[in-house]
Formats: C-alpha cells, sequence, structure tokens
C-alpha cells in the first residue's frame, strides 16, 4: 500500500500511473537481474517512497549500469526524474523502457502524457491508440481515451491560432494559444507564437514572459535570448538587454546579429552609467551634456530621449537654473504629465523663480501620484510659506537679486540701493519718510540674505525679523524709528569705498 502523504502519493496525483512503480514486482528470471542489480532497484524505491530522491536517482543510476537491458531500472529512474522537475531526462528512460517491453502500457502512456505537454500532438495520439490496441486495465483505457479526446482538441485549437496569426488576428491567436499552453505547457514554439502576438498587439512585457520561458524549454535558443534583448531596449531598460544579449552570445560568440546589438547597448549603458555618476558627484553640466550624447546614440527610441530629457531636467533645477529646468521638464511632462520626478524637479525651479502658484500645482499633481513621498510634502509645504511669505516682505524683491543670488551679488546690490535710498538724498519731507521706510527694508533685506543662517530661514518660507513667524515671540531689531540707523554706514563692510553722510 502507498502511505497517503508520501512522495509517491503525491506523484500519483499528478501522473496516475507512476502508483505501478510501487506495485511492480521484481522479475528477476525475465529481466536477468543479478543481486546487486536487485540491491540497487529495492533500495531506490525505499528512498524514493522516502522522499529522497538524490540518492534514489544514484541507486537507479548504478542499476541501469549493472543491467542495460533492466526495463525497471529505466522506468524507476524516469519517475525519479519527473518527481525531480526533469521531465527531458525522463522521456528518453520511457521510451527505453517501451523499447524493452512493448506491452508496458504505464510506459507508454507517461510519455504519452509528456509528449502531450511538450505540444508533440502527433506522437501522443500514436501512443494513446497503442495503449488502447495493448489490452489495457480499465483505468489505462479510460486515462487513454481521455487524453486522446484532448489532444484531437489541442490539434483543432492549433489549427485556427495558425489561421488567426496567418490573417493578422493577432487577439483571436492569443485566445486560442492561450487555451492550447495550459495543457501544452512545454511547447516552446506555442510560445514563441504567442509572443510573436503580443509583440503586434503593443504588449511586450507578455512577450518577454513567454520568449523567457521558451528559452529554457529549448536547447541552445539564440533567438529567444536576442528577442528579449531587444524588447528590454526598446522599453528603454538597456541593463537587462545587456544581461539577455550576453546570454545569446554565450551560446553563440559569432552571432552577427547579438553581437551588433550588444555594441549598440554596451556603448549606451556606458554612457547612462557615466552620466549618473556625473549626477551623484554634483556634475550636472557633465550630466547633461552625457544625457544629450544617449539622445543622439539611440535617436530612433522615444524611451531613451524621454528619459535623457527627465534627468536633463533634474540637473538644470540642481544646478539651479530654472529657466531651462522648466523648459526641459515641461517637455518631458507634455508626453508624460503624471512624472512625478519631473514634476518635483519644475516645481523646485519654479520656487527659484518665485512663481509659487506654480510650483504648489505641481507639487500637489505629484503627492496624488505619490501621497507618501517625503520630499514632495517638504517641498509643498515651503512652496506654500513661500507664497504666503511673498505677500508680505520679500527680502530679494527688495535688494532686486534671484533667490540663487550668491553673497557678493547680494552686497553689490545693497551698496547700490543703500546709496541711492539715504534719507540725507532727500530733502522733502514726505519723500524723506518714505526714503526712510526703504532704506530700513534694503538694511533688514542686507542683514537676512547675507547670514547664512538667518537666510536659510527666510529661504524655507520663515522671516527671521517678523516676530509672527517667530514662535515664542520677541521684537523685530529693524522695526525701529530712523533715528536708531542715525550714524550707520551701510559700506563699512570692507570695501574700497568709504562714502561720509552728514545728518542735521
Amino acid at each position: 500500500m502507498v502511505a497517503p502523504g508520501s512522495v509517491t502519493s503525491r506523484l500519483g496525483s499528478v501522473f496516475p500511473f507512476l502508483l505501478v512503480l510501487v506495485d511492480l514486482q521484481y522479475e528477476g528470471a525475465e529481466c536477468g537481474v543479478n543481486a546487486d542489480v536487485e540491491k540497487h532497484l529495492e533500495l531506490g524505491k525505499k528512498l524514493l517512497a522516502a522522499g529522497q530522491l538524490a540518492d534514489a536517482l544514484s541507486q537507479f543510476h548504478a542499476a541501469v549500469d549493472g543491467d542495460p537491458d533492466n526495463y525497471i531500472a529505466y522506468y524507476r529512474r524516469a519517475t525519479v526524474f519527473l518527481a525531480m522537475g526533469k521531465s527531458k531526462a525522463a522521456l528518453p528512460d520511457l521510451t527505453k523502457v517501451i523499447q524493452l517491453k512493448m506491452d508496458f502500457t504505464a510506459a507508454r502512456l507517461q510519455r504519452g502524457h509528456l509528449l502531450l505537454k511538450q505540444g508533440k500532438l502527433d506522437e501522443a495520439e500514436d501512443d494513446f491508440k497503442k495503449v488502447l490496441k495493448s489490452n489495457p486495465s480499465e483505468n489505462e483505457e479510460k486515462e487513454a481515451q481521455s487524453q486522446l479526446i484532448k489532444s484531437d482538441e489541442m490539434q483543432r485549437l492549433r489549427s485556427q491560432a495558425l489561421d488567426a496569426f496567418e490573417s493578422g488576428d493577432y487577439a483571436a491567436a492569443i485566445a486560442f494559444l492561450d487555451k492550447i499552453l495550459e495543457v501544452c505547457v512545454w511547447d516552446a514554439e506555442l510560445r514563441e507564437l504567442r509572443a510573436e502576438c503580443f509583440i503586434k498587439e503593443g504588449e511586450p512585457r507578455k512577450a518577454i514572459s513567454d520568449l523567457k520561458a521558451a528559452s529554457k524549454l529549448k536547447n541552445d535558443n539564440t533567438e529567444a535570448f536576442y528577442k528579449i534583448s531587444t524588447l528590454y531596449y526598446q522599453l528603454g531598460d538597456h541593463e537587462l538587454s545587456l544581461s539577455e544579449v550576453r546570454e545569446c552570445l554565450k551560446l553563440d560568440q559569432d552571432h552577427k546579429r547579438c553581437f551588433a546589438h550588444y555594441k549598440q547597448v554596451k556603448k549606451l549603458n556606458k554612457l547612462i552609467e557615466s552620466a549618473e555618476e556625473l549626477i551623484r558627484d554634483g556634475r550636472y553640466t557633465d550630466a547633461t551634456s552625457k544625457y544629450e550624447s544617449v539622445m543622439k546614440t539611440e535617436p530612433s527610441i522615444a524611451e531613451y530621449t524621454i528619459r535623457s530629457k527627465e534627468r536633463i531636467c533634474h540637473c538644470f533645477s540642481k544646478d539651479e537654473k530654472p529657466v531651462e529646468a522648466i523648459r526641459v521638464c515641461s517637455e518631458v511632462l507634455q508626453i508624460e504629465p503624471d512624472n512625478v520626478n519631473a514634476l518635483k524637479d519644475r516645481a523646485e525651479a519654479y520656487l527659484i523663480e518665485e512663481m509659487y502658484d506654480e510650483a504648489i500645482q505641481d507639487y500637489e499633481t505629484a503627492q496624488e501620484h505619490n501621497e507618501n513621498d517625503q520630499q514632495i510634502r517638504e517641498g509643498l509645504e515651503k512652496a506654500q510659506r513661500l507664497l504666503k511669505q511673498s505677500q508680505k516682505r520679500d527680502y530679494y524683491k527688495i535688494l532686486g537679486v534671484k533667490r540663487n543670488a550668491k553673497k557678493q551679488e547680494i552686497i553689490k546690490a545693497y551698496r547700490k540701493l543703500a546709496l541711492q535710498w539715504h534719507p540725507d538724498n532727500f530733502q522733502n519731507e514726505e519723500e524723506k519718510k518714505k526714503a526712510e521706510k526703504k532704506f530700513i527694508d534694503i538694511a533688514a533685506a542686507k542683514e537676512v540674505l547675507s547670514d547664512p543662517e538667518m537666510r536659510k530661514k527666510f529661504d524655507d518660507g520663515e522671516d527671521p525679523l517678523d516676530a509672527e513667524s517667530q514662535q515664542g515671540g520677541g521684537g523685530n531689531p529693524f522695526h525701529r524709528s530712523w533715528n536708531s540707523w542715525q550714524g550707520f554706514n551701510p559700506f563699512s563692510s570692507g570695501g574700497p569705498f568709504r562714502f561720509k553722510f552728514h545728518f542735521n
């Protein structure tokens, strides 16, 4: 008897006729098996029942070597191969069993099962018909008839699939092939045919899945590796494309198409890797140049153009070139409106350009597609603070400089404006009061923007001189009267110029 949970029992649920193995009695006289072979067979049988497949296989190897004409040894070895998922290795052993014992219906029926899975329908049908003619048991007869009906159905479906493919009805061909491949799961040709249909239907990733299966089912399948590589390349996945074309060249180093494709992919891959390394090093101008080379190297595949522009957009944004960043990011977003990376980079560029409403809109759109991104959340909060701040006092606007201005530019702008708006330059009382207010704002702007810590607070949307924005309160040191600035020399920062103002 077979234990319900044993390996043999589990095999029997998939391959019913393998149970013959357990009840198959040793026919020493008929097979001419010597004592050593008998020992190997019995030990292998016990190991198989215990689930020790590798050890059982070793015993059956020894039995076959000891008696090459022993059909039982071949059958049991085939059983182990099947249990290990090695159907290709099992098939020759089952064929050998049938050659040695023509009336062994269990082996013929099992071979028919394997041939059906491989899509070799004519050969499978031949086995099933011979089983029916060999005085089978009731179960064997029932199984053979069932499999014959299934094989006939597969023949009909295959004919319909080929007709649909030839007529260009690829969706119908896929529907037929789906049904066939549920039964003929190891048919490499049918998987390659379905892959072609998927390509025609614009579903390259499904095609890749079938071609990968075909590359394993058929030995030395260079064509499958080549197609997989080209599909990955067209999808913009240059790294996987390179990996697959290398597999092709391992099988045939002189494969012309694989070698030509390999050179192209390798060149492109090298450019992209170099560009990314430059970005990591903060060398954004050089990285931009590399990505421009990527577009020139592969102008025919839009994916590389759009990905290159996405990275160029990032480089311009990080390099604080907002006008260029907005232009290139917008080109990306025209094609991919939901591109989160381009939305973030354009939002940062908008912030530099003080286009806060636009920045907020981009961050909000990005957040709709990636609500857990902390960078988006922080960027949106910053943009909202800056918008609110811009409605009050903007130190950059007071000095007339950009948000990415260097300290030297800030000092230069401050000196020019301080000279222009010094109250001593105005005699009219009303004009003098206006100048005093303007002068105080100019001095405050210089104080904040020339101090790295205060400037960072302001850039983050917080006015370090505004008591309302300072938690905990506190006065504003610049909210003073003009009298407090008497004697203040705005040009005493160590420069070569000295100006003297007289006050009444």
